[in-house]
């Protein structure tokens, strides 16, 4: 009587487990579980990218001062040319600019009227 009891007993609880482990699997199937798990998923995904994101961002700001410095672009520049030579550059600077400018029709032997339209 006592070896009934127990299996019974036992059985009883195996049934309950089992129908208590097919419940909240069942619960976990339905749509709505299913669309909260992938939001909670993509929500998760992105905290991951973003921090990899900035992660590369560190790391690139320091790479840019690391080749900096071994190029010497951060050491501080002059602030300016000495004045006779700075007055020099602007001059020169002034007169190349004249120089390049083209003079379209003080100087050609054609006029407006008088253009090659065979194209």
């Amino acid at each position: 009587m006592f070896r009934r009891t127990f299996w019974f007993t036992a059985g009883a609880a195996a049934g309950v487990w089992a129908t208590t482990k097919v419940n909240r699997k069942l619960k976990q199937l339905t749509p709505e579980s299913l669309a909260a798990q992938a939001a909670n998923k993509a929500v998760e995904a992105g905290h991951r990218l973003k921090d990899f994101a900035l992660d590369v961002r560190d790391n690139m700001a320091e790479r840019e001062a690391q080749l900096g410095d071994a190029l010497g672009l951060n050491e501080p520049v002059d602030p300016e040319l000495p004045a006779q030579r700075r007055f020099a550059v602007i001059e020169n600077a002034f007169e190349a600019k004249q120089a390049k400018q083209p003079k379209y029709l003080e100087n050609t032997q054609y006029s407006i009227d008088n253009r090659n339209e065979d194209h």
